[in-house]
């Protein structure tokens, strides 16, 4: 459940499976902010406000674990189902050209989804997230090991609502440098752990994490004309800045740009710099196809 009012407003839409909530603000050419697990779209609360005078920042809750409605029971929620998920949020909201701009988990969940149907997208923002064989990065496997015994999983992340714990190696401490928000990072854990739902929708997406995934995407990648940015954490502790070479001699338009002093939520670290490089990646591209 996104809480910053920076999102801009709170919208829901009507997808297989269930429903997604997501926020909304600015005009101009659609960007679409993707975030990864146990997170949601506050992840992105302090990059959409310097995109959205110029582009229609749109930044959806999936269901990855803090999202406020959990999916139907039967709802597909497989990383293939999820990929389909957000492809139908395109089309539900009638998009087109759009940017996609993701992060973690929803990194690979945008490479699985680009190489499913790219006809909505436009162009590709990838931050440090999971590529190739490091899907699940190897310290957090045990999530999906937890997570084939539910009551395992959601003992181990009640520990995250001690302060001390949350801001450790064992939760969120190597994911942002510089710390997150006391009260989101409150709020991702609390939205876990306050509904049942929500943790079974998080359970089935954990257990079908595999390389698979992204190594067959991977194979896909050069089919997709559009411009791709990787803009990737030099100092990430989990996904090695080679993967974000790799990703971006992969695509035949794509362009490396590191992100200094910064550690996987490079949304949270380093947020004027991140919106500035995706800001002139933008403008360029723009520039181009007119």
């Amino acid at each position: 459940m996104s809480i910053s009012e920076s999102l801009g407003e709170k919208k829901s839409v009507a997808v297989g499976g269930g429903t997604i909530d997501y926020r909304e603000c600015g005009e101009g050419p659609t960007l679409v902010f993707v975030h990864g697990l146990l997170v949601n779209g506050d992840l992105w609360r302090d990059v959409v406000p310097l995109l959205a005078d110029r582009y229609r920042c749109v930044t959806p809750d999936l269901p990855l674990g803090a999202h406020a409605r959990a999916m139907d029971a039967a709802a597909d929620l497989s990383i293939g189902g999820v990929a389909s998920l957000l492809l139908e949020f395109l089309e539900r909201l009638d998009l087109t050209d759009a940017t996609l701009i993701a992060n973690d988990t929803g990194g690979a969940i945008t490479q699985v989804a680009l190489t499913t149907d790219a006809s909505r997208i436009g162009r590709v923002v990838l931050t440090s997230c999971d590529a190739y064989d490091n899907f699940l990065p190897l310290m957090f496997r045990p999530l999906q090991w937890l997570a084939r015994v539910p009551p395992l999983l959601t003992a181990v992340l009640q520990g995250l609502r001690v302060r001390a714990l949350r801001d450790s190696p064992m939760g969120l401490g190597w994911l942002a440098k510089y710390g997150i928000d006391e009260s989101v990072a409150r709020n991702y854990v609390d939205t876990f752990l306050g509904d049942e739902g929500v943790r079974r929708d998080c359970y089935k997406v954990l257990r079908d994490i595999s390389p698979r995934y992204t190594n067959e995407a991977a194979t896909k990648f050069s089919a997709f004309g559009g411009p791709v940015l990787v803009a990737w954490s030099a100092d990430d502790r989990f996904f090695p800045l080679d993967h974000g070479r790799r990703l971006a001699a992969a695509f035949s338009a794509g362009r490396m740009e590191p992100v200094a002093d910064a550690y996987t939520f490079s949304s949270e670290d380093q947020p004027a710099r991140l919106a500035e490089i995706i800001a002139a990646f933008l403008a360029d591209t723009e520039r181009a196809a007119a």
